[in-house]
């Protein structure tokens, strides 16, 4: 088991619907689930990943700085369980989270 932890700055879109948090997908084979939840963190955006597979840093840096670029998020921590997900399900999957919060 891999801990991977991301830090970008924020956008300008912090968490709107009142939720106190958001969760998208199951942990199950080559899916992931992700927990959303708004957290002052100074106008920043946080990744905190655990995944079974090591290695894969420089993959998760760029799926979320393109999550990131995209939609522009601020004050939100990203709690993910990863069981070998590909880029385009971690989008997914990030993408269903922040839009339960936004």
């Amino acid at each position: 088991m891999e801990h991977l932890s991301f830090e970008f700055d924020g956008g300008p879109n912090a968490p709107k619907s009142g939720k106190p948090y958001s969760v998208a997908g199951v942990v199950s084979s080559s899916n992931l689930e992700v927990l959303a939840q708004p957290k002052d963190l100074g106008g920043k955006v946080r990744f905190e990943v655990n995944t079974t597979v090591a290695h894969f840093e420089d993959a998760w840096r760029a799926v979320f700085a393109d999550f990131v670029e995209r939609s522009q998020p601020r004050d939100v921590l990203f709690s993910i369980n990863d069981f070998a997900a590909i880029p385009p399900v971690v989008s997914l999957r990030l993408d269903q989270a922040w839009e339960a919060l936004a």
